[in-house]
């Protein structure tokens, strides 16, 4: 299988390589021999994996088959390139340009990375036929990324999407709650969850809507259950404003949804000072939701759920008979770091 490598968003330490994982296997893609740097996740797969990736993905900004990896020092850049086979994917005809990006300051002081990009671009030319550089339209773009005094270097598959986040914060919407969750967040639990096109998700805290909205722009069907009548309609309300509908907002005790089944569950609990936590202590109202999903849930089926870091979720969870994935941890303020837990529940 090709190599290929993602530059992540440096947002959160663990998150954005977790969520391109979680989406491969949502979409049935198999990969091998993943590792990471900096902000960078490399693995093997189909190529053609990129696209659900830069279509779903919240913290990946772009993709790129791997040609090379060589130490962030000149001799051994200039070394690696004479031995890489340009010509299999630069054909004579074509146009390129070469584009170096740093992450922090890796390898600062030791490469320019102007005067890199016009090495390697003089390279490429004496090691391909019939090419030429094209600065503002080329047709390939080879795009290398230091980090981790490394210098990675790839063929870019999908160009960095402006997708609509910052248009669709919390303040931004017509309903507005102090503790709703930013949207790149709740996009990348609903990925965790493996949630995929016309599955059935659901959120038994829905509040203002967001993971619903989230879920819906990549095909699933969102069903959000609230214990508060405000916050159904705030919920519909912002669901119109993007010109989405969910496939049910249910008025009920978020504890006790009137469901038989879903395919996958993407909360986060009301919990802090501007939250109602319906005359129940965090800790309970978490037991309480872990519990009734389970019931909803086949076996391998997940939830993603947030929590107060000093909540310990995934001890909770273990002890209801799920199965802990992985917890991620989100600085909020100085009172509050999120956890994002995925639970799987196993076969008992």
């Amino acid at each position: 299988m090709p190599k290929l490598f993602f530059l992540l968003s440096g947002e959160n330490d663990s998150m954005p390589a977790a969520e391109v994982k979680a989406i491969l296997d949502a979409e049935g893609y198999s990969y091998v021999n993943a590792s990471e740097f900096d902000q960078i996740l490399r693995l093997e797969a189909d190529v053609n994996c990129v696209q659900p990736v830069q279509v779903r993905s919240a913290y990946t900004r772009f993709s790129a088959l791997e040609l090379f990896v060589s130490d962030a020092i000149n001799e051994d850049i200039a070394k690696t390139a004479s031995e890489t086979d340009f010509k299999s994917v630069l054909k004579s005809g074509e146009t390129f340009v070469v584009r170096i990006n740093r992450i922090r300051n890796y390898a600062d002081k030791a490469l320019n990375t102007m005067e890199l990009e016009g090495k390697l671009g003089k390279q490429i030319l004496n090691l391909t036929e019939g090419t030429k550089v094209s600065l503002k339209n080329p047709d390939k773009t080879f795009i290398g990324i230091i980090t981790d005094e490394k210098l990675i270097l790839g063929l870019k598959l999908t160009d960095i999407t402006s997708k609509t986040f910052s248009e669709r914060r919390p303040r931004k919407k017509p309903f507005f709650h102090p503790s709703a969750m930013p949207s790149k967040m709740a996009r990348c639990m609903v990925n965790l969850a493996h949630a995929k096109a016309e599955s059935v998700l659901l959120d038994p805290f829905c509040g203002t809507g967001t993971s619903l909205i989230e879920a819906t722009f990549i095909g699933c069907r969102a069903v959000g259950v609230d214990a508060q009548k405000r916050m159904i309609l705030g919920t519909r309300k912002n669901l119109r404003f993007f010109n989405i509908s969910a496939e049910g907002l249910v008025l009920a005790d978020s504890r006790k949804p009137p469901f038989f089944k879903v395919d996958c569950v993407v909360t986060d609990p009301p919990y802090g000072r501007s939250s109602s936590t319906m005359k129940s202590t965090t800790e309970q109202l978490v037991k309480d939701v872990l519990a009734s999903s389970r019931e909803l849930l086949g076996a391998g089926q997940r939830i993603c759920i947030a929590s107060p870091k000093t909540l310990n979720i995934a001890h909770i969870g273990t002890e209801l008979g799920y199965r802990h994935v992985e917890s991620h941890f989100a600085y909020i303020h100085g009172s509050l770091t999120r956890e994002i837990a995925v639970f799987e529940k196993v076969n008992t």
